[in-house]
């Protein structure tokens, strides 16, 4: 951040009422800096965990440069957590403090858990007097009140960890991703050819903070390459995204592929002015042939598509001076990063479907699961971290997805756990077994579709599909309510007892294909 020119315009923030901010890298580092001070005045010192749930606004980007300086290791949250989310975060982590946005600061005090580890929580966005709320919330304007505008940076080892990034599992709680400080410089060499940021662009990411994506792009890549970053807090609309991309002169979009797809679906898609965009690139989730296509056939623009993993980063891409091949997830980001292997391991022939492997090497895969180091190992074969993805490669090193090899559900780029959203559902009192999965969508890529068996004497109806999704909203974030819910008499086991959710996965694939 010192190296870039301080008077040069960092971020342009934009709401959906219309409001609009922007500040420079001096000012912004300023703001850090002042906020740094005030963490370490309080008692935060390197080491120590602090969980940000923020929305998409400048006051994050200082909170992240501001624990980063300090060697405090961020715990990234998404708005739309709940208490049951934020407590097992909190304990897990023993996370010193919470900095949140003011609208939801409820969650936090419904947690009903004791978190001893707790001592401060931070407000963000409102009462800018600087008193003391209820229920020992501080506004972070009290911390950086009278604090100078220069802080010295903490020395922080290569290996210390800086970010704890929770990602969900298959069969538990989520587990804690450990990312170290020089994990991100080695994020900032990998990505350079991918997203082609160059000097004087308006890169626009439309990832929300509290998600690994966010780190990536919006944070990382816009202010690691000292180029100026389009911010937008509001809600996605396709014709309102397409007008502010010709509105604030974007060159470099980063969206994910749900975004396109709606967006291509438009009407009159080709009347809009993409112009000025040069470099247009998605993440999550495989992109549909067509969407790229009718972005071709409107804007002659290529949308390139790119594959990677909370554990990593940018792992495979279609990178900028590649030959597109539509349907591809493109090259490995570096030769021999990225393979496709057996279980056991060892690299397969051109054509034949096996795991998306990590090389164990690469700088940038992450250190361990967060207080359970056994768990990457049980996903390590030979030279090899599985990321639980099978694709095939061909002969000129294109790689081609096939599908997830366990049962994780991505729906709009959003991770999703098939236990969280089961655990929800049995806490319904209809509910007698139930497993989620993930289902096809034109959209979203796949949705969460649950099956459920109900306990004797209840029926199943439309009421009650309804009534049970709003009771998933409840206990667990909105993202991994299941839209899709159908009732049936039992559920597919092994001799052992355990739910083949596969079968489940399976038999809505072959309804889709069908149409």
């Amino acid at each position: 951040m010192e190296r870039h020119d301080p008077d040069k315009i960092a971020l342009k923030w934009r709401s959906e009422q219309g409001e609009y901010e922007e500040i420079t890298y001096g000012k912004l580092l300023a703001m850090a800096n002042q906020l740094a001070g005030g963490l370490s005045e309080l008692g935060l010192q390197s080491g120590d965990r602090v969980l940000v749930m923020m929305p998409r606004h400048i006051m994050a980007y200082a909170i992240y440069l501001a624990c980063l300086k300090l060697g405090v290791t961020i715990i990234p949250s998404s708005e739309m957590l709940r208490a049951k989310d934020l407590a097992y975060r909190l304990r897990h982590s023993e996370a010193r403090a919470v900095v949140v946005w003011h609208s939801v600061t409820e969650e936090v005090d419904k947690i009903g858990d004791d978190l001893p580890a707790l001592n401060f929580r931070l407000l963000v966005g409102s009462n800018k007097h600087g008193e003391a709320l209820p229920g020992g919330w501080v506004p972070i304007e009290t911390l950086m009140n009278g604090q100078p505008e220069t802080f010295e940076a903490v020395q922080t080892r290569r290996e210390d960890m800086a970010v704890l990034a929770y990602t969900s599992g298959t069969t538990g709680n989520p587990k804690g991703v450990m990312h170290s400080h020089g994990w991100g410089y080695a994020h900032l060499r990998i990505t350079r050819s991918w997203l082609d940021i160059r000097e004087n662009d308006v890169v626009w990411a439309t990832a929300a903070p509290g998600w690994q994506k966010w780190i990536w792009s919006p944070f990382l890549s816009v202010l690691g390459n000292g180029v100026t970053g389009f911010v937008y807090h509001g809600s996605f609309q396709a014709e309102r995204y397409l007008e502010l991309i010709r509105q604030h002169g974007i060159r470099v979009l980063c969206c994910t592929p749900t975004e396109y797809r709606i967006m291509s679906k438009t009407d009159g898609l080709e009347r809009y002015d993409l112009s000025g965009l040069r470099s247009a690139v998605s993440a999550g989730e495989p992109l549909n042939q067509e969407v790229i296509r009718k972005f071709q056939s409107a804007f002659d623009l290529t949308i390139r598509d790119g594959y990677g993993q909370t554990e990593s980063t940018l792992l495979i891409g279609n990178l900028k001076d590649t030959p597109l091949r539509l349907g591809s997830m493109g090259k490995a980001i570096s030769p021999g990063v990225a393979e496709i292997v057996d279980d056991g391991g060892v690299p397969l022939s051109a054509g034949v479907v096996g795991n998306i492997a990590v090389h164990v090497d690469m700088p940038a895969l992450f250190q361990s699961y967060y207080l359970d180091p056994e768990r990457k190992e049980q996903n390590v074969r030979g030279s090899y971290f599985l990321t639980g993805d099978r694709a095939h490669k061909d002969e000129e090193g294109y790689f081609w997805y096939e599908g997830r090899g366990d049962d994780i559900i991505i729906s709009s780029g959003y991770t999703i756990g098939p236990f969280e959203v089961e655990e929800a559902l049995m806490k319904h009192d209809a509910v007698k077994e139930c497993a989620a999965v993930a289902s096809p969508d034109e959209l979203r890529g796949h949705i969460v579709k649950a099956f459920v068996v109900l306990k004797e004497g209840i029926q199943g109806s439309a009421e009650l599909v309804k009534e049970l999704q709003a009771h998933v909203k409840t206990w667990t974030a909105p993202y991994k309510y299941p839209r899709q819910i159908e009732f049936i008499e039992d559920l597919p086991k092994t001799n052992t007892g355990k739910i083949r959710r596969v079968e489940l996965r399976e038999r809505e694939e072959r309804a889709f294909r069908r149409g």
